[in-house]
């Protein structure tokens, strides 16, 4: 039995225990020997992408370009373990339902297509022609294509994702929900609206001339452990690292790297941050705003660049003068002193980089709270400069890449009528569905069938009953997937498990083996070759899947879907045919590390409406609490997004545990709760409450009033309504709620 333990964590994060823990996947797994030969061929030229995050690669040609949550997820995706149909045999889809994410997870890959059937309660096999018959009927049954909901995962490649959002548009519909939804869209939103472009425009070399890097909202000892190197350099060099983040979290104090010998060796290890600070949970345009205040009462601001570039900035200065510092210190959680030592730390530094995460994305002021992160990087000029600029680290492998693509609910009519003068329809024009809005159209009746690429859709969203009632509304559901998970058991009437290759797998197609391409968080476009034998005869690629998806539903379609998937450079050939920036894709993609999409703001060039970057006005608002708490939702070190590693959080010392609630002491003592005690979490919104039961009290290192734990468990008490603002996002990082003990005789979990 795991052993279920609370113990704070003192040492560096990395180091030997990292080491450990990338083993024990390995053995885990059942892959030991060939995991390791896996992993030399990950982030590799002519190997294959990680299928985790989204951070780029700093050596394709190095030996080793994995972490220790890269370790876990090729582990989990080349695993032994395999779910066959005898599983589905033993099992109705209720007992399996009773079981937790970790074991589903556990019960490795999937082999063949299934349908469900509903008069024995289990899946049973179905053929391939049979699955994509039974899906065209479907859609082809529906009133209006926008009946339907096309849901994307951030792994699917460049090549699927392209073909997706193609058929998705021929087949009448831009209802393109994806998991950019539920993560980075504020960012998007907001960049794209202030400086024309919705990604980052730093690239790795940038962090090799900062003299400063500021993040916001950010995990990466836990979500990109490879950013902790580029840290671990720059640190090493004397730049500062500005850390503004509600939670301590170890690998953003202090980092031992597993490939640096003398730490290794001797138990050293690298401070990473410089400067820590706790800011309340949704504090964080209050205290961007007091930096920015402190700056312009400093005076020391480019106002060559503001002059030159920008716009709004007389009505922006303003506004920051005439702003209360109480207020700011109430808001924000931090003081007047602690601002405006951040706002020096800021000024003295000639190159600035500004990072963030969803704990930056995932409020109501999202969008608001972004473009004040990017109004301080154009006060200073940090745009356009070597070692400057905004990085939204994004989180899965090709979350960035697929809206590239087109996967977005709200195309531009530019990219339409590219699709339009290439492939010879007209694409729809009106605006799709994005996740929410999505979830509330399968509620009320108005989408009927959810087709999922990828992702684990009923784990990842928010307001997990309703959208639970969501999916049981619908006619058809149908998910694209390498395991088992969660949206398999919370099914529409009729419903499809549709097995594909894995990224390290190889994809043999009628013109041979075939490479995808994906494009990091940086903008670096590469390719990915697997080079494992499949886990299955029966699986199919996701651009095969589409393909003949394409083919059966829509018959008369000039599209040739076969021939594209024969050799994925005839995609590759359309592709840059219709997205800017991808001219001589299959040539510039074969180079060692493939090649960079330009940002215009590199070259201070601004596509805004005005043609200038922009300062926004965004008057604090003190939310009052209608609750005593603010909880925000957060990954355990052993999980990567809804995919459950393991039940340890080693680095926030929690073992063998799922259903814990991080407290301040203050608050501990302040209502006679004690450390480990069994509390149930209610949150509290305008349409009623929500409750969690069962969750151990953790004592920990976070401000009064503000709580944390981890996500899916808590997404139920996310409402389906409470987003960010203009973005949509779910705001999984600012929940309402008020903690009660649980009923005598519930247990820890």
């Amino acid at each position: 039995m795991t052993d279920r333990t609370v113990k704070p964590y003192t040492r560096p994060a990395g180091g030997w225990d990292s080491l450990r823990r990338s083993w024990q996947a390995l053995r885990d797994e059942g892959i030991v020997a060939g995991g390791t030969r896996a992993l030399l061929r990950t982030n590799q030229d002519h190997g294959f992408d990680c299928p985790g995050c989204a951070w780029p690669d700093r050596n394709p040609n190095s030996t080793f370009e994995f972490c220790e949550n890269g370790v876990k997820a090729v582990a989990a995706e080349a695993t032994a373990h395999r779910v066959t149909r005898e599983l589905f045999a033993q099992h109705t889809v209720t007992e399996l339902a009773a079981q937790t994410d970790h074991w589903l997870e556990a019960q490795g890959r999937l082999t063949e297509p299934m349908r469900y059937d509903a008069a024995s309660d289990r899946y049973v096999p179905i053929d391939w022609d049979a699955a994509f018959a039974l899906v065209a009927r479907h859609l082809n049954a529906l009133a209006s294509p926008d009946e339907a909901l096309f849901y994307t995962s951030g792994r699917t490649s460049n090549e699927a994702a392209f073909l997706y959002q193609l058929f998705v548009r021929e087949f009448g519909t831009n209802n393109l929900p994806d998991c950019s939804n539920l993560c980075h869209e504020a960012s998007g939103v907001a960049l794209t609206e202030q400086i024309g472009s919705g990604k980052g425009s730093v690239t790795l070399e940038d962090f090799e001339h900062a003299d400063a890097i500021f993040i916001f909202g950010q995990n990466p000892g836990t979500n990109h452990p490879r950013m902790l190197g580029e840290l671990r350099a720059a640190a090493k060099r004397g730049c500062r690292i500005v850390v503004f983040n509600p939670l301590r979290e170890r690998g953003l104090e202090r980092f031992a790297h597993p490939q640096s010998p003398t730490e290794m060796l001797t138990g050293g290890s690298t401070k990473i941050a410089t400067d820590y600070y706790t800011p309340r949970i949704g504090g964080d345009l209050a205290a961007l705003t007091g930096i920015a205040k402190a700056l312009l009462e400093r005076g020391t601001l480019d106002t060559a660049f503001i002059d030159a570039y920008t716009i709004g900035f007389e009505a922006f200065a303003a506004h920051l003068a005439a702003q209360d510092w109480i207020a700011i210190e109430t808001q924000s959680g931090l003081t007047r002193a602690q601002l405006e030592e951040a706002a020096a730390i800021y000024d003295a530094s000639p190159a600035t980089i500004f990072c963030w995460g969803m704990g930056i994305t995932q409020h109501r002021r999202s969008v608001a709270t972004i473009q004040m992160l990017m109004a301080l990087l154009l006060l200073k000029g940090n745009v356009g400069r070597p070692g400057a600029g905004p990085c939204p680290v994004r989180g899965h492998s090709n979350v960035q890449g697929d809206r590239t693509m087109g996967i977005y609910e709200k195309p531009s009519d530019a990219f339409l009528d590219a699709i339009a003068a290439e492939f010879g329809f007209a694409p729809p024009r009106a605006p799709g569905h994005d996740v929410v809005s999505g979830i509330e159209a399968m509620l009320d009746g108005r989408a009927t069938v959810l087709f999922a690429m990828g992702g684990n859709f009923a784990a990842a969203t928010p307001d997990t009953q309703r959208t639970a009632r969501a999916l049981r509304n619908c006619a058809l559901t149908v998910h694209v997937s390498t395991k088992l998970n969660r949206s398999h058991l919370v099914h529409g009437d009729d419903a499809l498990i549709l097995p594909c290759l894995g990224r390290s797998e190889i994809d043999e197609q009628a013109d041979g083996r075939q490479a995808v391409s994906v494009e990091d968080s940086m903008s670096m476009v590469h390719l990915s070759s697997g080079m494992k034998t499949p886990a299955s005869q029966h699986l199919l690629s996701e651009p095969a899947i589409v393909a003949r998806l394409a083919t059966a539903t829509l018959p008369t379609s000039r599209v040739p879907w076969m021939e594209l998937v024969s050799h994925y450079d005839r995609i590759r050939e359309r592709i840059e045919r219709v997205v800017p920036g991808f001219e001589g894709f299959n040539q510039r993609v074969r180079h060692p590390g493939g090649f960079h999409l330009q940002h215009p703001a590199r070259d201070r060039v601004f596509p805004t409406t005005t043609g200038r970057a922009g300062f926004f006005v965004h008057p604090l608002q003190d939310d009052a609490n209608v609750a005593p708490f603010k909880l925000m939702t957060v990954r355990s070190h052993d999980q990567y997004n809804t995919t459950i590693y393991g039940l340890d959080d080693r680095y926030r010392g929690v073992l063998g545990l799922r259903r814990v609630c991080f407290i301040n002491a203050a608050d501990l003592a302040r209502n006679g709760w004690s450390d480990g005690q069994l509390v149930d979490i209610t949150s509290v919104w305008h349409d009623g409450e929500r409750t969690v039961h069962g969750f151990t009290l953790v004592e920990y290192d976070i401000p009064d009033g503000c709580l944390a734990s981890y996500f899916p468990e808590t997404n139920p008490l996310v409402p389906l309504d409470s987003v960010a603002e203009r973005a949509g996002t779910p705001t999984s990082k600012s929940i309402d709620v008020r903690l009660a003990p649980s009923a005598p005789g519930t247990t820890a979990s």
